[in-house]
């Protein structure tokens, strides 16, 4: 039943109807959105808790009192 669901025919026609909707220079922009987002949303599945562990150094890091060097005359 569902194996015929998207057909060469099909993603064709849904392609048509895209660029008549968007035009011809939204939609790279709008492949290139939806590409990112779904990498994001991989890279989010896979290792969650490896991005918070990077926000948390990156934090570390910028809250650290810089150091200050004194300055002789």
């Amino acid at each position: 039943m569902l194996d015929n669901l998207f057909t060469p025919t099909h993603l064709i026609i849904i392609l048509v109807i895209a660029l008549l909707i968007f035009g011809p220079r939204k939609l790279p922009e709008l492949g290139k959105g939806l590409g990112e987002g779904l990498r994001g949303f991989k890279d989010g599945i896979k290792g969650g808790s490896n991005d918070a562990a990077k926000q948390e150094t990156v934090a570390t890091k910028t809250d650290a009192a810089p150091q200050v060097t004194p300055q002789t005359k």
